[in-house]
C-alpha cells in the first residue's frame, strides 16, 4: 500500500454523538473509517496492526483503558503506529506527555474540521513515510543477509573505509584473501564502491558501522 487512498483511519471515542461527526467529515473527504466505542474493542479486533492502517485517531480520556493506557500497549507490542489524540478536558499535560511518547499530534475538542483533516494528512504521511523507510530498511537486510559471516566482517571495514591492508590485518588474513572476500561482498550487496557499502550497511541497520560493532559479524 503505497497511496493514502489505500489506507483507513482507525476512530477510537467513547462519544457515540461525536464518532457520527468525524466519520461523516472524514468520509466526506474521502477517508475510509473504522470506528470503535473503546480501546478494549480495538485491542479485540486487533493483535497486529491492520494492513489499511493509515492513523488512530484516539481520545485521550475514556472509561476503563484510556487513550494514553492504549498508546502504551500498542508501543510495548511494537506497533509504529501514527496517532492523533483528541481531549475535551484541557489535558495538555496529557497530551505533551503523549507526544512525548510518540504521538504525531492532539486537539482539544471542539476542534475546527480543517484542524482535523491537517492533523490526519500529517499523521497518514507520517505512516506512508515509515513504511518506504521500512521497506528499504528490509531490502538493504535481504541483500546484506547473502553474505557469509567473514564476508560481514570485511564489509564493515571496508565500509568504515579501511583499505584492504588494514582489513588484512585487523581480521589476521591475507590481503589476496580480503580481495576476494570485496569482490564477492560488492557482488552479493549489489554495490559499486564503498561508499554505497557503506549507506547501504546504514540503511540497513542505523549503528552498523559502530566501533562496538566492529568485531560483530552481521
Amino acid at each position: 500500500m503505497n497511496t493514502p487512498q489505500d489506507l483507513s483511519i482507525y476512530l477510537v471515542d467513547d462519544d457515540a454523538a461525536f464518532r457520527r461527526s468525524v466519520v461523516f467529515l472524514l468520509d466526506s473527504v474521502g477517508w475510509n473509517v473504522v470506528e470503535y466505542e473503546s480501546a478494549e474493542a480495538f485491542l479485540a479486533d486487533h493483535e497486529t496492526p491492520p494492513e489499511d492502517l493509515g492513523c488512530l485517531l484516539l481520545d485521550i480520556r475514556m472509561p476503563v483503558m484510556s487513550g494514553m493506557a492504549l498508546q502504551q500497549q500498542l508501543r510495548g507490542r511494537g506497533w509504529s503506529v501514527s496517532i492523533v489524540f483528541m481531549t475535551g478536558h484541557g489535558d495538555v499535560e496529557l497530551a505533551v506527555q503523549a507526544m512525548k511518547s510518540g504521538a504525531c499530534d492532539f486537539l482539544e475538542k471542539p476542534f475546527k474540521d480543517q484542524a482535523l483533516l491537517d492533523a490526519v494528512d500529517q499523521a497518514v504521511q507520517q505512516t506512508l513515510e515509515h513504511r518506504r523507510r521500512a521497506r528499504r530498511q528490509d531490502q538493504a537486510r535481504s541483500l546484506l543477509d547473502r553474505l557469509s559471516p567473514r564476508e560481514h566482517e570485511v564489509a564493515r571495514l571496508v565500509a568504515r573505509g579501511l583499505p584492504n591492508k588494514s582489513v588484512a590485518r585487523t581480521l589476521g588474513i591475507s590481503e589476496k584473501t580480503v580481495h576476494v572476500h570485496r569482490q564477492h561482498v560488492m557482488e552479493k550487496a549489489e554495490v559499486g564502491s564503498a561508499a554505497e557499502l557503506a549507506r547501504l550497511m546504514l540503511r540497513a541497520d542505523p549503528c552498523a558501522l559502530d566501533d562496538e560493532n566492529e568485531d560483530q559479524p552481521g
